[in-house]
């Protein structure tokens, strides 16, 4: 990496913490919410729904105007609009009528800032030179893995011991970060993400390039087979292991997340030794086996073991998917990272909608529901196969 860019590189890793806060930091709040401002369970539930349905929107209409107001304003705004929304979360639910429009309002700005984040983050670290694109996009990745872990201990830390009342302190504090790191990105060097004299393929022509929409199905799969058991590995040790909230907390979403960003972070520094396509196949089947253990094995503990097994195996998927999309694609430019961040929001709420939808049908049985999200690593590994066989034009 050349060394003009080491604060171009550092500012991106740090976007992905910002990511890590405005997605994880509210949902910690939920059950306060619920006692504290009279808010019925439903509406807190649509709280999650929204944030990513906004992330949804803005990986849209991203694809419009990055380009034309360039990736230094875009991410100056997005940092901007992630700090405004969880500052306002402090105040915008005490000065309306209706407290969860207040809480609805500050998670839709947030969620603007980090639907932002995830288009413009991985095409800016892409651009900046690199002997290995694979291993640094992997490092990057394993930054948002490290946040989501901070973001949950140190906010449970902080409960513990200043007490849950005292949240937007804390609220102010991670708005911190965002604000900072605007003020980096108004200054650090942005390398083109395609080269002078050339053009990004329109939008028209990369949906009628077959590899893209391989690549695309790979990321709906990255996103649901992460997601699909994250988001209900702390019911898993709560349910299966008769532990608190906060012990389910730090058993089941953080013991998945570190694992995550560890499989992550040994590929950001050993990548140089291993082919990318080989460590996504390796980590696809063990992601199936994973999978196979959290629905078979009769003993909750080892089911949870799978779980944060799962982690480890996901961790390669995302950001490995963006690194083949960008071999393949080199002219996808913004478009193509907009809609690769679009698919795997898809699969991130789809996957544990799935689970859900299977497991309510069959007597809340999550260990059914998490075996019919299997078809994601399984559609997962069948694209890696494909890629091998399928030109990019």
């Amino acid at each position: 990496m050349k060394n003009k860019y080491n604060k171009t590189v550092t500012a991106c890793f740090t976007a992905y913490i910002v990511q890590a806060v405005v997605n994880n930091f509210t949902p910690l709040l939920f059950l306060f919410f619920q006692r504290s401002y009279d808010i019925p369970l439903s509406q807190i539930t649509l709280l999650v729904t929204f944030n990513f349905g906004i992330q949804l929107l803005i990986d849209i209409l991203s694809v419009g105007f990055v380009d034309k107001i360039g990736y230094r304003a875009s991410m100056v705004i997005a940092h901007v609009l992630s700090a405004a929304g969880l500052i306002l979360l402090t105040v915008l639910p005490g000065l309306l009528p209706v407290p969860f429009l207040g809480i609805l309002s500050a998670v839709m700005i947030y969620a603007m800032g980090g639907g932002l984040l995830e288009v413009l983050v991985s095409p800016v670290m892409e651009a900046c030179p690199s002997d290995n694109k694979e291993k640094a996009m992997s490092m990057l990745h394993s930054f948002y893995c490290w946040g989501h872990a901070g973001v949950v201990l140190v906010s449970t830390l902080f409960f513990y011991t200043a007490g849950i009342e005292n949240w937007k302190i804390l609220a102010i504090i991670w708005a911190l970060i965002p604000i900072g790191n605007a003020f980096a990105f108004a200054k650090v060097p942005i390398a083109a993400l395609i080269e002078d004299g050339e053009s990004g393929f329109q939008l028209n022509e990369l949906l009628r390039i077959k590899i893209f929409w391989i690549l695309f199905i790979m990321m709906v799969c990255a996103g649901a087979s992460e997601q699909a058991v994250s988001q209900w590995a702390s019911t898993f040790a709560e349910k299966g292991l008769g532990i608190s909230k906060t012990a389910g907390d730090l058993a089941g979403p953080m013991a998945f997340a570190v694992l995550m960003g560890a499989s992550r972070l040994f590929y950001g520094k050993y990548g140089d030794r291993i082919r990318l396509e080989r460590f996504m196949v390796y980590s696809s089947c063990l992601c199936i086996m994973s999978y196979l253990g959290i629905s078979l094995m009769p003993v909750p503990q080892l089911s949870l073991i799978a779980c944060a097994v799962c982690g480890l195996s996901v961790g390669i998927m995302w950001p490995g998917t963006f690194s083949k999309a960008s071999k393949a694609l080199p002219k996808g430019g913004t478009a193509m990272f907009a809609l690769l961040a679009l698919g795997g929001d898809i699969g991130c709420s789809g996957g544990p909608t799935l689970v859900g939808t299977v497991s309510g049908a069959l007597g809340d049985d999550l260990k059914i529901g998490v075996l019919a999200g299997i078809i994601f690593p399984v559609l997962l590994l069948i694209g890696i196969i494909l890629c091998r066989k399928t030109k990019g034009e």
